[in-house]
Protein backbone atom coordinates (compact mmCIF):
# COMPACT_ATOMS: atom_id res chain seq x y z
CA UNK A 1 0.00 0.00 0.00
CA UNK A 2 1.30 3.61 -0.82
CA UNK A 3 1.30 6.12 1.84
CA UNK A 4 0.77 9.61 1.22
CA UNK A 5 1.45 12.76 2.80
CA UNK A 6 -0.31 15.69 2.91
CA UNK A 7 2.41 18.99 1.92
CA UNK A 8 -0.29 21.67 1.80
CA UNK A 9 -4.16 21.58 1.68
CA UNK A 10 -5.49 19.16 -1.52
CA UNK A 11 -1.63 18.66 -2.23
CA UNK A 12 -0.22 15.23 -1.72
CA UNK A 13 3.10 13.54 -2.09
CA UNK A 14 4.00 9.64 -2.06
CA UNK A 15 5.77 9.13 1.52
CA UNK A 16 9.25 7.88 0.50
CA UNK A 17 12.53 7.52 3.17
CA UNK A 18 14.67 10.68 2.77
CA UNK A 19 18.15 10.82 3.04
CA UNK A 20 19.90 13.63 5.49
CA UNK A 21 20.97 16.46 3.64
CA UNK A 22 24.78 16.46 2.67
CA UNK A 23 26.66 19.16 5.00
CA UNK A 24 30.31 19.47 5.74
CA UNK A 25 32.20 19.91 8.76
CA UNK A 26 33.49 23.02 7.88
CA UNK A 27 31.84 25.96 9.78
CA UNK A 28 31.74 27.81 6.24
CA UNK A 29 31.94 27.17 2.41
CA UNK A 30 34.98 26.93 1.21
CA UNK A 31 35.60 29.68 -1.52
CA UNK A 32 38.51 30.10 -4.42
CA UNK A 33 39.96 34.22 -3.90
CA UNK A 34 40.17 36.30 -6.89
CA UNK A 35 43.44 37.94 -5.75
CA UNK A 36 46.90 37.00 -6.42
CA UNK A 37 49.92 38.48 -5.64
CA UNK A 38 50.82 40.76 -8.44
CA UNK A 39 51.86 38.59 -11.57
CA UNK A 40 53.22 40.19 -14.63
CA UNK A 41 50.92 39.42 -18.87
CA UNK A 42 52.55 39.37 -21.29
CA UNK A 43 50.96 42.96 -22.46
CA UNK A 44 53.56 44.34 -19.65
CA UNK A 45 51.21 45.19 -17.15
CA UNK A 46 50.73 43.42 -13.34
CA UNK A 47 47.86 42.11 -12.12
CA UNK A 48 46.49 41.14 -8.77
CA UNK A 49 43.17 39.97 -10.04
CA UNK A 50 43.04 36.29 -11.25
CA UNK A 51 39.89 37.15 -13.94
CA UNK A 52 41.38 40.41 -15.25
CA UNK A 53 44.66 38.29 -15.75
CA UNK A 54 42.76 35.67 -17.72
CA UNK A 55 40.67 38.43 -19.70
CA UNK A 56 43.73 39.94 -20.98
CA UNK A 57 45.19 36.39 -21.88
CA UNK A 58 41.82 35.52 -23.70
CA UNK A 59 41.82 38.48 -25.55
CA UNK A 60 45.38 38.07 -26.65
CA UNK A 61 44.48 34.60 -28.30
CA UNK A 62 46.77 32.75 -25.12
CA UNK A 63 45.88 29.34 -24.01
CA UNK A 64 46.09 29.03 -19.71
CA UNK A 65 47.54 25.65 -19.33
CA UNK A 66 46.62 24.73 -15.68
CA UNK A 67 49.96 24.32 -13.36
CA UNK A 68 51.84 22.15 -16.15
CA UNK A 69 55.33 23.15 -16.84
CA UNK A 70 56.13 23.13 -21.16
CA UNK A 71 58.23 20.34 -21.69
CA UNK A 72 62.11 20.91 -21.45
CA UNK A 73 63.61 21.93 -24.68
CA UNK A 74 67.16 21.54 -25.39
CA UNK A 75 69.03 24.52 -26.61
CA UNK A 76 70.45 24.07 -30.44
CA UNK A 77 73.65 25.55 -29.13
CA UNK A 78 73.99 22.80 -26.49
CA UNK A 79 73.65 20.10 -29.95
CA UNK A 80 76.91 18.64 -30.59
CA UNK A 81 77.03 19.38 -34.17
CA UNK A 82 76.14 23.19 -34.15
CA UNK A 83 78.99 23.33 -31.59
CA UNK A 84 81.36 21.25 -34.35
CA UNK A 85 80.07 22.96 -36.62
CA UNK A 86 80.80 26.83 -35.07
CA UNK A 87 84.04 25.58 -33.85
CA UNK A 88 84.99 25.06 -37.33
CA UNK A 89 83.79 28.13 -38.68
CA UNK A 90 85.37 30.12 -35.86
CA UNK A 91 88.78 27.77 -36.80
CA UNK A 92 88.33 28.63 -40.66
CA UNK A 93 87.46 32.58 -40.21
CA UNK A 94 90.83 31.92 -37.56
CA UNK A 95 93.06 30.60 -40.74
CA UNK A 96 91.80 32.90 -43.17
CA UNK A 97 92.62 35.82 -41.23
CA UNK A 98 95.95 34.73 -40.25
CA UNK A 99 96.85 34.04 -44.25
CA UNK A 100 95.93 37.88 -44.54
CA UNK A 101 92.30 37.74 -45.80
CA UNK A 102 90.24 40.93 -44.78
CA UNK A 103 86.64 41.52 -44.91
CA UNK A 104 86.50 44.35 -47.22
CA UNK A 105 89.43 43.84 -48.98
CA UNK A 106 91.69 45.59 -46.65
CA UNK A 107 95.18 44.45 -46.03
CA UNK A 108 97.41 44.13 -42.66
Amino acid sequence: MIELIEIEPGRWRVARNSSPVARSELPRPYVISDAMPPTEQVDGRFYESKAAFRAVGRALGLTEVGDQKPPQTTRSTNKRAVKEARRKALQTAVEKYKAGHRPGGQRA
